[in-house]
């Protein structure tokens, strides 16, 4: 008989509904019966003992809120009757012993991609073009208007030929998806745009000079375009000095232009597109070859999230993160405030105090700016976590969590730092979905793998983004955008372990060209950095 309700760890006190429950509905449980109370939505929340005023309340094994009125068991839990509460971590309690999966089946396993001279290998080839001020956005977007039209990387759209039927009074011709291609077939031409540089402290441009300088070392990278104004704050000189400290002997070719040191547009244009156009050309002769799996840097996102997400798609991944972890790859966990609650298990997995420290003091320091300015990670469910389960941040974390598998966490790095060590990695961003893939791609992640429960479009410029559905129903409903579904886990048909090697190989296919993901397919190329200070 298929569950209907599913407890994740022996000492939770409340289960997930994995289908609609409704009032008088007799389930067991943990061998133990419940009579359900209340019409319960699939995702949400069951109580399985009386839960009074004040009452903690587990999931995961870990606090997750108290009841803030009687929950009686068999009640369902809502932003009424329960309140976001974490446990408080000060430092390591354990060393936590790790049992690595078995990779017999992977160990000699590879991928085929982009071999760079330093010895990163990436999954796309790229030539990237971007602006170290928003002053320049202008002419990254004439760039890209000229480039991708002649060398033809990119479909026309079906919505381009609606309008032009619309406009010749054809509202009932039908539409046809044109497509020509590309001139080049090695390379892809990519652009950035962004709102920085300029205008704020001058931490910030430092913050972006670090990103922009992920990027370009960044192995799926094969050489850039930069544009500069050159009064702004993020100096062509700041820029050098960060990707020289990053990587102090970068082979790559880097075209830097300052417009005020060139006279007119026409002049500059005219000059960048012939001498990027002989790099691109030399960017094409680069060939995929085979590369052990250990050069994969994963980054482990989610958005769009839902009440299977800690249940299904997470943990899927996690499994997924273990296998990599233990080949000598470098998972990539994030998102901060969607770690609150379960501090205590990640400080126990790094693999020194120092680490510990460093991860513990980059929380509080961002917990106590976003309490500074009116809110706090108790703040960070969004309505659609909301209606689909997710009722608490520390709820919510402690699924997302499960991104990151059990393996040790290696490396504790802030925002802009590069991942170089081997094994699982934390990196401190915002929880918000497309300023946290941005960070990740540029400490290093070359492919993405984001889960999601509501479906989001969510894409990258350099990194192939990976999407994984948390439910089949969100597969079917939205095709174009999801690759993987791990409903399969939710409906008892494939384990955490066959979905999560299922997942690896589909990663293996996308990282050797030989599968494009959804994102990808969709051109969707989202940058957002993170701005952590005030605008002056």
């Amino acid at each position: 008989m298929k569950a209907k309700l599913i407890t994740v760890h022996p000492s939770d006190n409340v289960a997930v509904a994995l289908i609609d429950l409704y009032q008088g509905d007799r389930i067991v449980v943990n061998e133990k019966e419940i009579i359900i109370l209340n019409d319960i939505k699939a995702k949400h929340k069951v109580a399985l003992v009386d839960l009074n005023e004040g009452d903690q309340i587990f999931m995961y094994g870990v606090l997750v809120g108290k009841a803030t009125s009687l929950i009686p068991k068999g009640g369902s839990l809502t932003t009424k009757n329960v309140q976001h509460q974490a446990s408080v971590t000060t430092g390591k309690t354990e060393t936590v012993n790790w049992t690595p999966p078995d990779i017999s089946k992977w160990k000699d396993r590879t991928f085929m991609g982009y071999h760079r001279e330093d010895g990163q290998v990436g999954t796309n080839n790229v030539w990237l073009f971007f602006p170290l001020v928003f002053c320049e956005n202008r002419n990254i977007e004439i760039l890209k208007d000229v480039f991708e039209t002649e060398l033809s990387f990119h479909k026309t759209y079906k919505q381009r030929q609606l309008l032009r039927n619309l406009i010749g009074g054809k509202s009932d011709s039908p539409i046809e998806q044109t497509e020509e291609n590309a001139i080049f077939e090695n390379v892809e031409v990519k652009f950035i745009t962004h709102q920085g540089g300029c205008g704020g402290i001058r931490q910030d441009a430092l913050s972006l000079s670090k990103l922009l300088a992920g990027y370009v070392n960044n192995p799926n990278v094969a050489g850039a375009t930069v544009l500069s104004l050159g009064c702004q704050n993020l100096q062509v000189d700041i820029f050098k000095n960060s990707l020289k400290a990053i990587n102090s002997e970068v082979k790559k070719p880097i075209l830097i232009y300052e417009q005020q040191q060139m006279g007119t547009i026409d002049d500059m244009l005219n000059t960048i597109i012939k001498d990027a156009f002989v790099e691109i050309k030399k960017a094409n002769d680069i060939q995929r070859k085979p590369a052990p799996l250990s050069k994969l840097k994963l980054g482990l996102e989610c958005g769009g999230s839902d009440g299977f997400s800690g249940i299904s798609a997470n943990p899927a991944l996690g499994y997924a993160s273990d296998i990599l972890a233990a080949l000598g790859g470098s998972p990539i966990l994030s998102e901060f405030p969607e770690l609150c609650g379960v501090e205590q298990e990640l400080v126990n997995r790094c693999v020194d105090d120092d680490k510990a420290e460093k991860f513990l003091g980059l929380m509080r320091a961002y917990e106590d700016a976003a309490e500074a300015s009116g809110s706090g990670f108790d703040m960070n469910p969004s309505p659609g976590n909301i209606k689909d389960g997710l009722i608490t941040d520390a709820m919510k974390s402690a699924g997302a969590a499960k991104k990151g598998g059990t393996s040790p966490i290696q490396d504790i790095l802030d925002y802009g730092e590069y991942v170089t060590k081997p094994g699982l990695n934390l990196v401190c961003t915002p929880g918000n979905d497309v300023e946290s893939t941005t960070a990740m791609v540029g400490s290093g992640a070359n492919i993405v793998v984001f889960t999601t429960g509501l479906g989001t479009p969510t894409g990258n410029p350099i990194a192939p983004v990976i999407k994984l559905s948390s439910n089949s129903e969100l597969a079917r409903k939205m095709p174009d955008i999801i690759d993987v579904d791990s409903g399969p886990v939710i409906r008892g048909e494939k384990s955490i372990e066959e979905m999560g090697e299922e997942l690896l190989e589909y990663i293996i296919d996308v990282a050797s060209g030989t599968i494009k993901a959804k994102a990808d397919l969709n051109n969707q190329n989202d940058f957002i950095p993170w701005k952590r200070g005030v605008s002056l």
